[in-house]
């Protein structure tokens, strides 16, 4: 089993991907787009994961690599690889599949619930997950959910948190793959939007490790089902 990501700025890498690809003996390969690196051939991995970033899907002016990067996701899933999109990534997707990616109301920055709509319940991607969770959020933005696809979960602060399109594709909102480094690096580059609004949590909260292991696993659990998808 082979997983690519899709890396848009230094300090968003793969985090806690990195072990789960260790754990389950997957290959693990990755693009650092930022760094001008080319996207792969799509039959050189099975499993895309797309990352986040700061930046928005409509900033296309000042990198116009996200026109192409849609491109290439969109092939992805019309040739059924199997993907999983973060933040970012999921509102390209959301993006991809025809959906709005607009500012939502709350900055959302902080471990904060996310609840399961009852197609997530029943999605058979977050089967094993409970029906309320801790997740690490850190976005401005959120996506509407795309016509043939499943609202899979919510938050307080944002009606859409995740939606899944068909069993082989993902995307998330939230961060479960984030780790106490990917964090403290999110907090040094984007320091400045904890800026005390309703949903954004202080600082010190941020890095709480307690949330970490729980949130891990969970990622573990939807990225080994996303690999069973196209394993067979």
């Amino acid at each position: 089993m082979r997983i690519h990501y899709l890396q848009h700025v230094p300090f968003e890498g793969p985090a806690f991907i990195s072990t789960i690809a260790a754990n389950n003996n997957y290959a693990l390969s990755g693009t650092k787009i930022f760094d001008g690196e080319k996207l792969p051939l799509s039959d050189e991995f099975d499993v895309l994961a797309v990352l986040g970033g700061p930046m928005s899907v409509h900033d296309t002016g000042l990198f116009p690599w996200i026109t192409e990067e849609m491109r290439f996701i969109e092939h992805c899933i019309s040739g059924r690889k199997a993907v999983v999109g973060i933040c970012l990534g999921a509102q390209m997707i959301a993006g991809v599949l025809g959906a709005s990616v607009t500012k939502n109301m709350y900055r959302e920055i902080g471990w904060y619930p996310v609840t399961l709509s009852e197609e997530g319940r029943n999605a058979r991607l977050f089967r094993g997950f409970p029906e309320s969770f801790h997740a690490f959020h850190w976005h401005g933005e959120t996506f509407s959910i795309p016509d043939g696809c499943r609202h899979l979960a919510a938050s307080e602060a944002c009606g859409n948190q995740a939606f899944c399109y068909g069993d082989r594709v993902a995307a998330l909102q939230f961060h479960l793959e984030s780790s106490p480094e990917s964090v403290d690096l999110l907090i040094r580059n984007c320091g400045d939007e904890l800026d005390g609004t309703r949903w954004v949590q202080e600082r010190s909260r941020l890095a709480e490790e307690s949330h970490f292991t729980h949130s891990n696993s969970l990622m573990e659990r939807l990225v080994v089902s996303l690999a069973c998808t196209v394993s067979g």
